[in-house]
């Protein structure tokens, strides 16, 4: 049996056996498909296209190399395979990791320009031919070594490209990876000969800018780039908007070592993205302030929970002059902090995988309360987009009202135009099933995020609530009026009841009413109310409201 060991030198070290030898270089895919012509120009004529690795070597034992190949990585030591492999003077193979990539070299007498081909390989991404994450980290560490001490500065800017994803989502994967190219083209069009760019991973550039002048000239040269990212980039016959947001770091000021600049950026970048994307910010120490509150609130939410910090506010609805139902609002007090804004704490649940959690329980609670109300009454509960995309949230919700009892008719889930961006196929079973257990949907929050009037034709809704946003201004806007009145005309056409969001005014609900809005909520009818105070509102809810709300 073959023998298979780590090399005992990194590539691109001199290997005690030196002199000994190549004679072919084949690449290879994560499925041992050959790769030809990585680099974008001519290779070495011993880079030639193979058929697959087991076809190529068929003396190799293909169990054991797979089992070797998944514990090698790009910062392991290569493998080695010792063996005349079927040809006479070939002493075996050696399989180096680059990226998604192996490269395989079959010993013989190995020769400059292979060697220079492997070293580049193993230092470069093959889509973009920028230098990769590890040749990043190495010059980082020694261009901070030769700056220590001296009066020499240099900065860290770390990019992100801004509305990526959905080219890979609508356009594909192939169309997405020539926009890393010409991403990387646009660029390295921007640098000077102090500059240098670099592709860590998915859509994540670096560039370390060197010279006199910083950090001024590191802020100029972001600049230029967001104002390059503002150009369409045409794939394929189309023209793709996709911005870049920039975090920018300087040494020594923000940091002496890879780490500290890292974190530095990374920071700045984040509140680039905060501040709108689109633009280029530079790190400062409010900013570390600011991540030190997000982690305390972060840790803080993941025992609100079981802490029992969560309660459920309840906001009327009315429609036709009556009370019909109550919107379930999550609020968290914190026993330091207060009442912490939703906004501040429901993106945070989302990104650490928390609403699920959160979100079944504001179900039960919801359900259970709506069980003390008119039976007439329904309760409408949101649904996040991180909570509807896991699965079983149908059986779930099924599970919550045979427990608790509440028909489903009486339940009205409340979801976003965002949820609908992922998972098509997905979103329109989950739908369909809870259409089908007779529960209400509702479309939250039209007209603001992903508009598209494709959902409102494909998704079985039964509501569409229009947004405060256009409810605000209704009194003097004509076009606020404008799509108002569009927007409940499409609903009935549709077959749909509307829902006005954010009324506080009588004038605002008598024009409600003049174009059919079937229901409103906001101010004008109650603030949320705690649970305590339900009971009395309905009681005095049993008559008209008022005329304003006819």
């Amino acid at each position: 049996m073959r023998k298979i060991r780590a090399a005992s030198s990194a590539l691109g070290q001199t290997q005690p056996e030196a002199s000994t030898s190549i004679d072919r270089l084949l690449f290879f895919d994560r499925d041992f498909n050959p790769v030809e012509n990585l680099l974008g120009n001519e290779l070495p004529a011993s880079v030639k296209p193979a058929a697959s690795l087991w076809e190529h070597f068929p003396q190799l034992d293909k169990s054991a190399i797979t089992l070797a190949f998944r514990s090698l990585d790009d910062s392991a030591q290569p493998l080695r395979i010792s063996g005349d492999l079927g040809r006479p003077g070939a002493h075996g193979l050696t399989i180096y990791r680059i990226g998604e990539l192996f490269a395989v070299v079959r010993s013989e007498e190995l020769v400059d320009d292979e060697r220079a081909t492997l070293l580049h390989l193993a230092t470069h991404d093959p889509l973009t031919g920028l230098p990769n994450r590890r040749q990043f980290s190495d010059d980082l560490a020694a261009l901070l070594q030769e700056t220590a001490g001296s009066d020499e500065t240099l900065s860290l800017m770390q990019l992100d490209l801004d509305d990526f994803k959905p080219v890979n989502d609508t356009l594909g994967h192939p169309a997405g990876d020539k926009l890393l190219q010409f991403a990387a083209r646009r660029i390295q069009d921007c640098l000077t000969s102090d500059d240098r760019a670099y592709r860590l991973a998915g859509d994540e550039f670096t560039v370390i800018s060197r010279g006199s002048g910083h950090p001024a000239k590191a802020h100029r040269l972001a600049e230029a780039l967001v104002a390059a990212f503002k150009k369409p980039f045409t794939i394929d016959g189309i023209a793709v908007f996709v911005g870049t947001s920039i975090g920018i770091s300087t040494a020594p000021p923000d940091g002496t070592n890879p780490e500290q600049l890292m974190k530095a950026s990374d920071l700045a970048l984040y509140a680039a993205k905060q501040e709108g994307r689109g633009r280029a910010k530079a790190f400062d120490a409010a900013m570390l302030e600011l991540l030190e509150q997000r982690e305390l609130l972060r840790r803080s939410l993941r025992m609100a929970l079981d802490q029992q910090q969560f309660f459920v506010e309840y906001q009327p609805l009315a429609e036709g002059g009556c009370i019909v139902g109550f919107e379930a609002l999550l609020r968290w007090h914190h026993p330091l902090l207060g009442n912490i804004p939703p906004a501040a704490f429901i993106p945070m649940a989302e990104a650490d995988g928390m609403m699920p959690d959160i979100g079944a329980w504001v179900l039960e609670q919801a359900c259970r309360e709506a069980m003390k109300w008119p039976e007439n009454y329904i309760v409408a509960v949101n649904v996040s987009a991180a909570e509807f995309l896991t699965s079983g949230l149908t059986d779930r919700i099924s599970q919550t009202l045979d427990l608790v009892g509440l028909p489903p008719e009486r339940l009205e889930l409340e979801i976003t135009e965002s949820v609908l961006l992922e998972r098509t196929v997905n979103n329109i079973d989950t739908l369909n099933t809870l259409n089908v257990l007779g529960i209400r949907i509702s479309l939250d929050d039209f007209g603001t995020e992903y508009s598209s009037l494709s959902y409102l034709k494909t998704f079985p809704f039964d509501t569409i609530k229009i947004d405060k946003y256009f409810i605000t201004d209704l009194e003097s806007d004509p076009k606020s009026q404008t799509i108002v009145r569009c927007i409940v005309n499409l609903a009935h056409g549709l077959d749909m009841q509307v829902t006005a969001e954010g009324v506080e005014t009588p004038a605002q609900a008598e024009w409600l009413h003049s174009v059919g809005c079937d229901r409103l909520q906001g101010y004008l009818v109650s603030r949320p109310l705690p649970v305590e105070a339900i009971g009395e509102f309905i009681n005095r809810a049993e008559t008209p409201v008022s005329h304003a709300l006819v």
